[in-house]
């Protein structure tokens, strides 16, 4: 299930569906909105990690997109600590964007994901080339958890590098036989492995992916 193969016979499969008509707008991010956010909201431990991270962007903004996978990846796993949400947010399910992540300087897998992602999309990496994708990983015991990890595809059916906050590497997909692709996304589409027709409602799967593009969008990403 999680072998080379399987991920890229998914993604040969897979039906690409416009989501929301949402294009991310990341030539011209008003940054220093969110870092006066950060402040303003989360204080100054906050405030110096959103200024680390954008010191993490200019700095490696001109090196090779799996030098720019790996220092996201571990710029992330290293300074946020992996809490649930019922206890981050007090709610079951909420997807953070990356001003929340990085305030609270804490989340779940989602959150992980998603603020990876947004980082990438900053530092010039194409949005065609990443995904955030549910996954079921398997656990201690061979039990099996619904999960999010980044793909990275260097083409549309490359088999994709992996960033996930469960190990510190960034690895290719035939290394991590431990997660099973279900479905993937971005800000444009939807992919549904092994799907013949489009999904008949998209955006209301994925409405807490339409509210976090909607906050990022107010917090100056």
């Amino acid at each position: 299930m999680g072998s080379a193969a399987s991920w890229l016979r998914r993604g040969a499969l897979a039906l690409a569906v416009c989501v929301f008509g949402y294009t991310l707008v990341t030539a011209s991010p008003h940054l220093d909105r969110t870092q006066t956010l950060a402040q303003e909201r989360y204080g100054a431990s906050a405030a110096e990690t959103v200024a680390a991270w954008r010191a993490l962007m200019a700095e490696h903004s001109n090196a090779t997109d799996l030098d720019k996978l790996r220092v996201v990846n571990d710029f992330f796993n290293r300074r946020i600590i992996y809490e649930l949400d019922p206890v981050v947010w007090k709610e079951n399910d909420y997807w953070a964007t990356p001003l929340e992540f990085m305030g609270r300087g804490t989340g779940d897998c989602e959150d992980y994901s998603i603020a990876k992602y947004m980082t990438l999309l900053l530092m010039g990496v194409p949005n065609e080339k990443l995904r955030l994708i549910y996954v079921r990983a398997r656990t201690v015991g061979a039990k099996t958890e619904a999960h999010m990890v980044l793909g990275y595809y260097p083409e549309p059916a490359a088999e994709p590098q992996i960033l996930d906050n469960l190990i510190t590497s960034v690895r290719p997909a035939s290394r991590r036989s431990d997660l099973s692709p279900v479905f993937s996304f971005n800000s444009e589409g939807l992919w549904v492995a092994g799907a013949a027709q489009p999904s008949a409602d998209p955006t209301a799967r994925l409405s807490r992916w339409r509210g976090v593009l909607d906050r990022m969008k107010e917090e100056g990403l």
